[in-house]
C-alpha cells in the first residue's frame, strides 16, 4: 500500500474507526508502543543511561566470561534513538561513548580480537560523519581529539587512521 492509497483509506474511516486502529497497532505491535511512549514521555536521559548500560556490558561483562564487543549493538541503538527522535546530541554522545569504553577495554587487556582495531576504526568514522552531518563539530570535537591521541598512546595498530580521520575533521576537508 502506498502512502497515497494509505491517506485515501484513512479518510473514509470514522474518528472512533482511526482511535480503534491506533490503540490495536499499540497493542500489537512493540515499535508503535515504544514509539508512542516516546512521543509523550521522552525520558531520553533514561534511554541514554540504558544504551550506556548496554554498551558498557559489551566490553565488560557482569556475568559472562568473554566480553562481546559487538559493533551492531551500537549500530542498532543508533539506528533506533533516530527512528524515535531522540536528540543529535545524545546520539553523538552514545556513539563517542561506545569507542570510549572500547579503549578503557584496551587499556585493562591487552589482547583483543583481530576485528577490534577496525571495527573502533568504522566506529569513530561513523561517529565524525554524523557530527559533521548534524553541525556539532564545536560540541564534540575535543572528545574526537583525544579519541585519536589515546589510539596513539594504545599503539592501536590503525592509530595513523584515526589521527588522519581526524585532521581531516579539524581541518573541515
Amino acid at each position: 500500500m502506498s502512502k497515497r492509497e494509505l491517506k485515501k483509506y484513512t479518510k473514509e474511516l470514522t474518528k472512533k474507526q482511526l482511535e480503534e486502529q491506533i490503540i490495536e497497532l499499540y497493542e500489537k505491535f512493540k515499535e508503535v508502543k515504544e514509539y508512542y511512549n516516546f512521543v509523550f514521555n521522552p525520558q531520553e536521559e533514561k534511554l541514554i543511561e540504558e544504551c550506556k548500560t548496554k554498551l558498557l556490558k559489551e566490553y565488560f561483562p557482569t556475568r559472562a566470561k568473554r566480553s562481546k564487543m559487538r559493533r551492531s549493538t551500537i549500530t542498532n541503538y543508533v539506528k533506533h534513538f533516530s527512528r524515535l527522535g531522540v536528540e543529535p546530541h545524545l546520539i553523538a554522545d552514545i556513539m563517542l561513548y561506545n569507542i570510549e569504553v572500547a579503549q578503557k577495554y584496551k587499556a585493562k587487556y591487552s589482547w583483543v580480537k583481530a576485528s577490534f582495531y577496525p571495527n573502533n576504526l568504522k566506529c569513530y568514522q561513523e561517529t565524525i560523519q554524523y557530527i559533521t552531518a548534524n553541525k556539532m563539530k564545536n560540541d564534540f570535537s575535543y572528545r574526537l581529539e583525544k579519541i585519536s591521541q589515546l589510539a596513539q598512546e594504545q599503539n592501536w595498530e590503525n592509530k595513523l587512521n584515526f589521527a588522519d580521520i581526524f585532521d581531516e575533521f579539524k581541518n573541515g576537508n
